[in-house]
């Protein structure tokens, strides 16, 4: 079979066009691949930013969690009277009202000066003592169970126990007679304050 020019003119038009659609096509493919790239990555991106948002949010919603809680434990704290100056007046009242509640022979306390606790404030507020001594007499060791138990509880402060001692008192003509104090009570507590560290 004999090719001439024309057949040759016809080849090579059919040949570019073959050659213009493989590069649109490579062309088409590249592009296409590209976008695919591109879009991939600003899922990747878009899915990123959602995982940061929603750290951001958990951590938000953590904290505002916490400083609700904070905020209720102070609120009960300065509802007791822990948070402010020490109420003394208060203390006396309450270790008398305890006396006369409970029946008590003989109630005796010393209290000494406010002292900042550990040393140093911490944060904006710190801890500060008041050490008492008490000293009761026991019909039995329920009745100082029952003391230390409803100080904790009614305080206008918390109440830190550092040291008890009972020994057993020699009985007398008169408490042998009519069933009183068996026992001596030695103690020391602290009466303890939360105060803004600012305030002296």
């Amino acid at each position: 079979m004999k090719f001439n020019r024309a057949d040759f003119r016809q080849l090579q038009a059919s040949a570019l066009a073959a050659v213009s659609m493989i590069a649109a096509g490579a062309a088409a493919v590249y592009f296409s691949y590209q976008a695919r790239e591109s879009a991939l990555l600003t899922r990747l991106a878009a899915i990123a930013q959602r995982s940061e948002a929603n750290a951001r949010l958990k951590q938000v919603r953590a904290e505002e969690s916490e400083i609700k809680l904070k905020s209720a434990l102070f609120n009960r704290l300065q509802e007791r009277g822990i948070i402010g100056e020490e109420q003394r007046l208060d203390w006396v009242e309450l270790l008398k009202d305890i006396r006369d509640h409970r029946r008590l022979i003989d109630l005796r306390y010393d209290v000494s000066p406010q002292r900042l606790l550990d040393g140093s404030p911490v944060g904006d507020f710190a801890f500060h003592a008041s050490s008492m001594k008490l000293q009761l007499k026991l019909l039995h060791e329920e009745d100082l169970t029952r003391l230390l138990r409803d100080l904790q509880q009614q305080a206008k402060a918390l109440i830190r126990v550092n040291s008890c001692k009972v020994e057993r008192l020699p009985p007398t003509a008169d408490e042998r007679a009519d069933g009183r104090a068996n026992l001596l009570a030695d103690c020391e507590i602290d009466w303890l304050t939360l105060r803004d560290a600012g305030t002296k």
